[in-house]
């Protein structure tokens, strides 16, 4: 029999597998099985190319399947693992015409990635009401909002659903549009619904956006979104979209109606785990426990990705926090270990960056005091605005950053950070600080670079944490 290494999903975790483990036994029988068409893409890229800014849906692709194939990779796509048996250590494929095969693997892994969440709001179902976990969403949100006569499903792959793309086209384009969820997807939507002629509505069931970047990130955007004429309705929750076939109305639990015309539903997503939790352990989250090197509870089989939890390395647990690097890495990491070499997955601080207009927003570990406190920890947070570069330079702009820390040890926790220039990036320093379990004085003592141009003598990281010693040590 071969030696098969059996890949469930065709994106960043499962092709990262599925290559490390090819080069590194090239021997290997190495299958990757897709039940779409698209593989190897940019989830995170969607919004910027329903904007506008990136012309081309292929622009948004990192392998196309004849390079994965000249990698000496067997890749199926069209094929659905729809279930797994790992005492028989087996998987049942169906194909897109509903036949069904089995395939016997050595080690068998999970990367079937997560889906958007559309059950908690009515009416999802209606035409002109989307979700956006796909290239094939995108291309369908932009050919509804651009107007019939200039649209043309002319230039598309194979791998793109034109007849879903052709009905998006043929409706007329909404004039006003409303975003369910104030997390990454929408505040991300809103920006690029603000490139198309709608008035758009932002429906926020927390009375705070991007709840994870603290108070003070989510009050900077709340406020930048204002000025760039979004409409927000926070601490409200969307119970339907409504309509006759097509979009025409959102109706709150509240029961305020608002007329719109299209409607995106970005609440969260879901773990894609059903062809295996009856086989391994499942987290809170829903997502596929695993340990260091990405092993489930099944033998030889593995899970990475946006399917599978990761290990916090502040909270020393395990957490389910779905982004394109921990996917990679984790990905890269299990190709290894099934080649022969263990390999850790790596820890994760939940290090997120995201843009809202002209605001550069980010985090990582335990941003606030409570959520330190739900984990053990005796905390203090401060929350600073510092200078992006000296004063006297052109183009300076207000950053603020929040950093919290554990009284007992003086150990950075995490933070946040918002601004206009350059801020985001500089969350980097943070979790790299986090991650090195430094002190807050470690940290404040940090040599980081300085010149006019690109940061002042303090950095804006730096003033916070000097603040924060001043806090931890009165």
């Amino acid at each position: 029999m071969e030696d098969s290494f059996v890949v469930v999903g065709g994106d960043a975790a499962g092709l990262s597998a599925a290559s490390k483990c090819k080069r590194e036994d090239p021997e290997r029988d190495v299958v990757v099985y897709e039940r779409g068409r698209w593989i190897s893409y940019a989830h995170c890229g969607t919004p910027y190319y329903v904007k506008g800014e990136v012309e081309d849906l292929t622009d948004l692709l990192s392998l196309s399947p004849e390079e994965v194939e000249e990698r000496g990779i067997d890749l199926r796509r069209g094929r659905e693992v729809v279930d797994v048996d790992s005492d028989a250590k087996e998987v049942e494929v169906e194909d897109t015409e509903g036949d069904v095969t089995t395939k016997s693997y050595d080690d068998l892994l999970i990367a079937s990635g997560a889906r958007a969440i559309e059950s908690p709001v009515a009416g999802v179902e209606l035409a002109g009401a989307y979700t956006l976990h796909g290239l094939d969403d995108a291309a369908a949100i932009r050919s509804h909002l651009t107007p019939p006569e200039e649209h043309s499903v002319d230039g598309f792959t194979d791998e793109v659903d034109v007849e879903r793309v052709r009905r998006a086209g043929e409706m007329e384009p909404p004039t006003s549009v409303a975003v369910v969820g104030g997390g990454y997807v929408g505040v991300e939507m809103a920006e690029a619904f603000s490139a198309w002629p709608v008035d758009i509505h932002l429906y926020q069931r927390p009375s705070q956006l991007l709840p994870e970047f603290g108070e003070a990130v989510g009050s900077q955007v709340e406020s930048h979104l204002l000025e760039r004429g979004v409409e927000l309705h926070l601490d409200t929750e969307v119970e339907a979209i409504r309509g006759d076939g097509h979009v025409e109305a959102v109706e709150t639990a509240d029961s305020v109606v608002t007329e719109v015309e299209m409607a995106l539903v970005g609440v969260g997503v879901r773990a894609n785990v059903e062809p295996v939790e009856d086989e391994v352990e499942l987290g809170e989250s829903g997502a596929i426990e695993v340990d260091r090197y990405g092993r489930t509870s099944a033998e030889d089989v593995y899970a990475a990705g946006d399917c599978a939890v990761s290990h916090h390395t502040v909270t020393d647990d395990t957490a389910w926090v779905p982004l394109g690097l921990t996917a990679n890495r984790a990905g890269r990491a299990v190709g290894a270990t099934v080649a022969g070499t263990e390999t850790e997955v790596g820890e994760i601080a939940a290090t997120a960056m995201v843009k809202a207009f002209d605001l550069e927003c980010a985090r990582t570990g335990l941003v606030t005091e409570e959520e330190a406190r739900r984990h053990g920890y005796k905390a203090e947070s401060v929350t600073v605005d510092a200078g992006s570069r000296s004063g006297y330079y052109p183009g300076a702009e207000k950053t603020t950053v929040t950093l919290t820390a554990d009284v007992d040890t003086g150990r950075l926790l995490g933070g946040a950070i918002v601004g206009r220039d350059r801020a985001a990036v500089r969350i980097d320093t943070v979790a790299t600080a986090v991650e090195a379990e430094l002190t807050v004085r470690e940290t404040m003592n940090l040599d980081l670079g300085y010149a006019p141009p690109f940061s002042p003598v303090w950095s804006p990281v730096l003033v916070a944490a000097k603040v924060l010693d001043g806090e931890l040590n009165s």
